[in-house]
């Protein structure tokens, strides 16, 4: 026979039981609520929030006047011209003068040709055949630094420098000048490359004995220059 309880103390029982789920529901309810992943995804987990000892990086110092930034150049340029010229000419001349006239005391007259009419014959043949080919490749790698010299209404970076270096008799001379985006410019290194660099212009001489070796005289620069022959 089952026991019958009265009706206070079942009460009292099913109180208790629903009060235990409730605090169940909840631990689970926390624990998931706890999980790296969903704090990760709720409220984005950083290093900043995370760690104790984070620190901020320092905030990039704005480019002003006369600041040195460094131009990385690397120019590559491979230019390859082919020319062919076929030309012939062929040209033939009969002239007879039958008719003249002679001039006597301030007077023309006609003139007779006695002494037979006079005749111009000739002919002209010509050809002119030339092939050309020409190929030049060239590379130009180095690092220069360059100071800003002007700040445009649009905070572009106008800048100029010159790297000049000599070794005994020989001398290399680097000249660059140009405009630069600050957002082109890598805030670690201060630095820009090449083809960033708008209106870019960059000049390069060289003397000395290696120079001198390949340089052209000014005889065979006017020759070259004029074509005389």
């Amino acid at each position: 026979m089952a026991a019958r309880y009265p009706i206070p103390f079942r009460s009292f029982v099913h109180g208790a039981l629903l009060t235990a789920a409730a605090v169940a529901l909840a631990r689970t309810a926390a624990g998931q609520d706890a999980s790296l992943f969903r704090n990760a995804r709720q409220s984005g987990v950083t290093l900043e929030r995370a760690s104790w000892l984070y620190e901020p990086p320092p905030e990039p110092r704005p480019i002003r006047m006369h600041d040195i930034i460094t131009v990385l150049v690397d120019e590559k340029s491979v230019v390859i011209s082919e020319g062919e010229i076929d030309r012939r000419k062929n040209a033939s001349l009969n002239a007879v003068l039958s008719d003249w006239v002679l001039l006597r005391n301030m007077t023309l007259f006609p003139d007779p040709q006695s002494a037979g009419e006079p005749r111009i014959k000739g002919e002209v043949d010509k050809k002119y055949r030339a092939d050309s080919q020409f190929e030049a490749r060239d590379s130009m790698i180095f690092r220069v630094a360059v100071t800003v010299v002007d700040i445009r209404p649009n905070g572009n970076l106008v800048v100029e420098g010159t790297r000049y270096i000599q070794n005994n008799h020989e001398v290399w001379e680097y000249s660059l000048s140009g405009e630069v985006r600050p957002e082109d410019l890598n805030k670690q290194t201060n630095s820009v490359r090449s083809e960033a660099v708008a209106d870019l212009r960059i000049v390069k001489r060289e003397s000395g004995y290696v120079r001198d070796g390949y340089r052209r005289g000014w005889v065979q620069t006017l020759l070259d220059r004029f074509q005389m022959f």
